[in-house]
């Protein structure tokens, strides 16, 4: 197993560590980038401590800040002005505007301006409408002026050199991806894989490993690249191969070296998170089609977010922002309108040709079927249907989104054929029925699908009278995910035979363990983590805990311990699963906890991330919580809680001592877990917390030692 990639926000610190060494004159210049702050998303950690001269905080002027750095490299030095977030470069746009950029050229000779301004951009972390704004294109086409953008697949500390070298310059830093790890060595998945082509900092090309020619190229901004990847995948379910150029530098746009690959597609996309009007997409358009006008098969595409201000709320935030789902879909219409581009592996069929020989069961159609998502819904809605009714649809395409309580799923065809709906979208429906008939030949005329079912009582009753004002009373309708979360309550409530433990733990040590491994990896790695992986450790000496029960006296015993953790948004409750907690570092389990807390707060949970936990982890983390008694997520046997950190003023050696603990509970099922044995459970994760030595083999894992011990 391949060791982890830095994080982004790592790379660029690491990047920055080097040019101080490498360059005397460069010095940097921001709002709280001091240690131990070291700037808002933690860029500058560390620099401020080796270079005290150099790495200077300045007064809340973003306009002051660029000016003076103007002075400086004027003056034959280097700089990096960090503005806190890139809604602020707003005030340093008359410097940039009328000094930075136009002292390059107007003074009879061009004089070097070596200064790169630092803007984190973007939304997806709700910091709601003047934090999250992604204000590249306010910059684009300011002569002299370069823009830069960090990416998943290029090297920032060659991003930071170009862009001092090629100055002035301003690079913006998407803030989702601070926390994103680098694709390495050209892989991104298994599907995709990517090379850095053209003159530096050039252009990475990702592309099917397989080799298939590209249907669609995208071109898209570094912020916007995980989306991109994440489209592609959607689309190549859909049979249309897509390749992504993602750049180094936006600005001056350089594509000489990928025309020949945009000239080969069928049709070209650019997505970008701006909102739309004097973007850096239409600049892109405007010179694929002048370049390759001759060649292009339909106008270039071009995908931004939504005309409005960045809310704060989630769900509003996910609306306005452009997602992978949106570029799937619009991209998926667009090439449906472009002559000669197949969306689908399956031979065209004659309408009223007659079939080959074929089964009793294919002359009426191939069912498809409900099936059993999770163990909490017994009925789903039937979201929205995937291929029109009267379509052609291969065998292993997305069908149809059906909506569990916590999540949407696309169900594939179990077949290839001619989709005859059954149910229409919007309509609830139970496990297990019939949903459509993927029949052999085309219907004679395309029918619109059935409609939703109308209640028999709405069908004859009257609609009610409005009773008097004074009479009404206030209600609430729980939403599906709430629904959800009751089915699951209740059903635990009325099956299992919960028992109940507490013990407290002290954890001034693994919080100050965590704080150091968070600043030796730049991850935000905290208690919660760490309660994971001590958990998991305890699996080999309770292998009972983490069991099904078959019947009274049969229990199943898991292979590994994949922890079901609790995230609430406030608006639902989650419990996605992290897989084989045992064998994995706690810094992936961070990674994949930050994953799920965004997954969260934007709905887009799959059905297989919330399903099959071996145990649970009520994760209660907020000060002042004292204790949680959770429920057994059926059918698992066991949920451990963590309550927020409390004070408590204990004696130590005669003397009273201020310690910090948090209270670990078991709810367990009494029918296999008896309290003795909760209790030692309890114990044992409470020492891999407490103990100095456990809890530093508990941290130390990787993946690469299990490689070994294998």
């Amino acid at each position: 197993m391949r060791a982890l990639a830095p994080r982004v926000v790592e790379g660029l610190n690491g990047a920055l560590h080097r040019l101080f060494a490498e360059r005397p004159a460069l010095h940097l210049l921001g709002e709280d980038v001091l240690d131990p702050y070291g700037g808002a998303f933690k860029v500058t950690r560390g620099l401020s401590t080796a270079h005290p001269d150099r790495v200077l905080t300045t007064p809340l002027s973003e306009a002051g800040i660029t000016g003076v750095a103007a002075g400086l490299a004027l003056s034959g030095d280097q700089v990096v002005v960090e503005m806190m977030f890139g809604d602020f470069a707003a005030l340093a746009f008359d410097q940039l505007l009328n000094l930075v950029s136009k002292s390059v050229t107007m003074y009879g000779h061009r004089v070097p301006m070596p200064v790169v301004v630092r803007c984190p951009v973007g939304g997806g972390r709700g910091y709601g409408p003047t934090h999250s704004q992604s204000v590249q294109k306010h910059f684009v086409g300011i002569p002299n002026l370069s823009l830069y953008e960090t990416t998943p697949f290029h090297d920032p500390y060659l991003l930071l050199s170009h862009a001092l070298d090629h100055g002035p310059s301003v690079l913006f830093e998407d803030k989702v991806l601070y926390t994103r790890r680098s694709f390495t060595d050209g892989v991104v998945d298994e599907h995709l894989r990517y090379t850095v082509v053209g003159a530096a900092p050039g252009w990475a090309h990702v592309a099917p490993a397989d080799g298939s020619p590209a249907d669609v190229v995208l071109l898209c901004p570094g912020g916007v690249a995980h989306r991109a990847v994440e489209a592609a995948g959607l689309l190549r379910d859909r049979g249309i191969a897509v390749h992504l150029l993602v750049p180094g530098r936006l600005y001056p746009l350089d594509l000489d070296e990928v025309l020949p690959l945009i000239a080969g597609a069928r049709l070209v996309a650019v997505a970008e998170e701006s909102t739309e009007g004097g973007t850096w997409g239409a600049e892109v358009a405007a010179h694929v089609h002048r370049s390759c006008w001759q060649d292009l098969r339909a106008p270039v595409l071009m995908l931004s977010s939504a005309d409005s201000i960045v809310p704060t709320a989630p769900h509003l935030e996910a609306r306005v922002l452009l997602g992978a789902q949106r570029i799937a879909e619009e991209v998926a219409a667009a090439v449906g309108t472009v002559p000669g581009v197949v969306s689908d592996a399956v031979p065209d069929v004659v309408p009223g040709a007659v079939p080959d020989a074929a089964p009793e069961a294919e002359a009426v159609g191939v069912p498809v079927t409900a099936p059993k998502l999770n163990n909490n819904d017994e009925t789903y809605v039937l979201l929205e249907w995937l291929v029109a009714e009267g379509e052609r649809v291969a065998e292993g395409a997305p069908l149809v989104e059906l909506e569990t309580s916590k999540a949407v799923e696309e169900i594939a065809a179990p077949a290839s054929g001619y989709v005859r709906a059954s149910v229409a979208a919007g309509t609830e429906v139970p496990v297990g029925a019939v949903l459509a008939h993927l029949v052999p030949t085309a219907p004679a005329a395309t029918a619109a699908p059935p409609a939703a079912p109308v209640p028999p009582a709405a069908q004859t009753a009257p609609a009610p009278a409005p009773a008097p004002v004074a009479e009404r009373s206030r209600t609430r309708v729980l939403d599906r995910v709430q629904q959800g979360i009751a089915a699951v309550v209740t059903r635990a409530h009325r099956e299992v035979p919960a028992a109940f433990a507490a013990l407290e733990v002290g954890v001034d040590h693994a919080i100050e363990r965590l704080r150091a491994l968070s600043e030796e990896t730049g991850g935000e790695i905290g208690l919660a983590e760490a309660v994971v992986k001590a958990v998991a450790a305890a699996r080999p000496a309770f292998p009972t805990l983490f069991g099904t029960l078959v019947d009274e006296r049969t229990v199943a015993l898991a292979d590994t311990a994949d922890v079901a953790v609790t995230v609430d948004t406030g608006t639902g409750l989650y419990t996605p699963v992290l897989r084989d907690c045992a064998n994995r570092s706690v810094e992936e389990l961070a990674d994949d906890l930050m994953d799920f807390r965004l997954k969260a707060l934007r709905g887009e949970f799959t059905a297989r991330e919330l399903d099959g936990g071996t145990i649970g982890v009520s994760l209660n983390l907020e000060p002042g919580v004292l204790v949680v008694s959770p429920i057994v997520l059926w059918p698992q046997l066991c949920m451990v809680s963590v309550s927020g950190p409390i004070a408590r003023v204990l004696p130590v050696d005669g003397a009273p001592v201020v310690t910090t603990v948090v209270t670990l509970g078991l709810a367990h099922d009494h029918r296999v877990v008896n309290g003795r044995e909760a209790v030692a459970f309890l114990r044992a994760v409470a020492d891999s917390l407490c103990d100095p030595h456990q809890l530093d083999d508990l941290l130390r894992v990787t993946p690469a030692d299990h490689d070994h011990r294998d």
